[in-house]
């Protein structure tokens, strides 16, 4: 039995051969008959095709012919009446039933039309036994300034092909970026096209939860208008962005979504800032512990958090496997803003070894134990923070290089549309979050405090009782 080859994809015929075909003569009768029928045919299928289109036309037509141009444009008063106040009365279902399908068929109609010459500019058109395949374009789902289109892949693709030529595909069909990630089923990759910018405007400070919940944090906003819940629980976070990228905007509203905690005793945050209190010293209060000038009482303190997680480790042994924080045993959160200072710029070695080897500590065993590094720095190099790798969650800020991306969010992240090195400067606390075993980077802009609401959350949560290694009586 002869092999037959068979492959997955939207097939372009090549151009016919000139050859001349031998005549066979016909009755008249019997092709007009098949003319007949063929073009009948056709006709039917057509008008299965765009139904959307001749359902109206043919809808339209007939109302002229009843009642004359009276018709037609009452029906369209009253679906625009009907649509007013079906919007008004209940938003959330109009666009999800009503607005949102309908504009799913406009821009699938305007992205088939686009198709071909995407594909084929892109290089994602594979050529096959003498002829073009093309992906296939399934289905477009609209929402608030985003489009997502599900493509089934050519036989052999993989949703990095589509991610490698994002930007080609961006500027193709005219948006500000296009995202691949992998799709339902493996045959399936998903674009995401954002049309419009919603991360352009500034993100107010959010309401501080009652209880923290330490999977879903309240941090900022994403990219497609929702908002952004940051997981804690079970993780270590970094920060990595350029002088004036917004670290702060992450660290302040980090502490902001873990405020009440602090007042209730199920959250302590230890604070260190090198750079002598600059950024977290409007904000001490907060802070159980704070360290902003004495290098020693840094040392110490981050070593006392090393401790009390190999303390916690022994007395959680054959018990669990997570820790569950209590007024008794809070959850720890060591705050570090600029880390390089610690662990790379320090002039005294024997302290730098013993800062390096806490933190390693903390990083590897701190996570089930309740004790959580939250850290910031800009120099992402591996010789200026060697353990890198030890932080689950990374979140880069505007970077200088595109060569940074991939080495602060992970191989290949920059190719999946972590474009950390494009953020203007006119957009601080617009960052790329990527969590460890999610291959799909998520962009986010972090709310923003200034000073005087850091000032006026310090007063109301805060409750500092040690700062550079001297007690302090009562509350701030």
């Amino acid at each position: 039995m002869p092999l037959v080859n068979v492959i997955r994809g939207d097939r372009i015929e090549s151009a016919p051969i000139n050859v001349r075909t031998p005549f066979i003569r016909i009755p008249m009768w019997l092709a007009l008959t098949w003319w007949t029928v063929k073009g009948f045919c056709r006709l039917v299928w057509l008008l299965l095709r765009f139904g959307y289109v001749t359902a109206p036309t043919v809808a339209f037509g007939w109302l002229y012919l009843r009642w004359g141009w009276a018709g037609p444009v009452g029906v369209v008063v009253l679906v625009v009446i009907v649509a007013a106040g079906w919007a008004f009365g209940h938003r959330a279902s109009f666009l999800r039933f009503g607005w949102w399908p309908v504009l799913s068929c406009y821009r699938r109609w305007v992205y088939r039309r686009k198709w071909l010459a995407a594909m084929v500019t892109a290089r994602l058109a594979v050529s096959f036994d003498r002829h073009t395949v093309l992906p296939i374009l399934k289905s477009v789902r609209c929402g608030a300034g985003v489009d997502v289109v599900t493509v089934r892949m050519v036989t052999g693709q993989i949703p990095d092909d589509f991610a490698r030529v994002s930007e080609r595909l961006a500027h193709t069909f005219g948006v500000r970026q296009v995202k691949a990630s992998p799709g339902p089923r493996t045959d399936l990759v998903l674009l995401t096209l954002f049309r419009g910018d919603p991360l352009a405007r500034l993100v107010r400070p959010l309401p501080v939860p009652a209880v923290p919940e330490f999977t879903a944090l309240p941090v900022g906003r994403r990219e497609d208008g929702d908002g952004y819940d940051l997981r804690l629980f079970g993780t270590q976070v970094l920060v990595v962005g350029a002088t004036g990228s917004g670290k702060g905007s992450v660290i302040w509203s980090v502490v902001r979504s873990l405020a009440a905690g602090t007042t209730s005793g199920l959250v302590q945050l230890w604070g260190l800032d090198p750079k002598g209190g600059m950024e977290l010293g409007i904000g001490a209060p907060m802070f159980a512990r704070f360290a902003c000038r004495d290098y020693p009482a840094m040392c110490e303190l981050i070593e006392d958090a090393a401790a009390l997680a190999k303390n916690r480790a022994r007395n959680l042994h054959g018990r669990t496997r997570q820790h569950t924080p209590t007024p008794d045993e809070p959850l720890i959160v060591l705050v570090i803003d600029e880390l390089a200072s610690l662990t790379a710029y320090l002039t005294d070695r024997q302290l730098k070894d013993r800062i390096k080897a806490a933190l390693s500590i903390l990083l590897s065993q701190g996570r089930a134990v309740g004790v959580h590094v939250l850290a910031a720095i800009q120099d992402p190099r591996k010789e200026v923070l060697p353990f890198r790798d030890l932080f689950p969650t990374r979140i880069g800020l505007r970077l200088a290089e595109a060569a940074q991306v991939d080495l602060v969010l992970g191989e290949g992240m920059r190719d999946r549309g972590a474009l950390c090195d494009r953020i203007p400067q006119s957009l601080p606390g617009v960052g790329f979050v990527v969590i460890d075993g999610d291959p799909t980077p998520m962009r986010v802009r972090f709310s923003y405090l200034t000073d005087d609401e850091i000032r006026d959350m310090a007063h109301t949560y805060g409750r500092l009782r040690v700062i550079d290694g001297e007690v302090l009586d009562g509350a701030a």
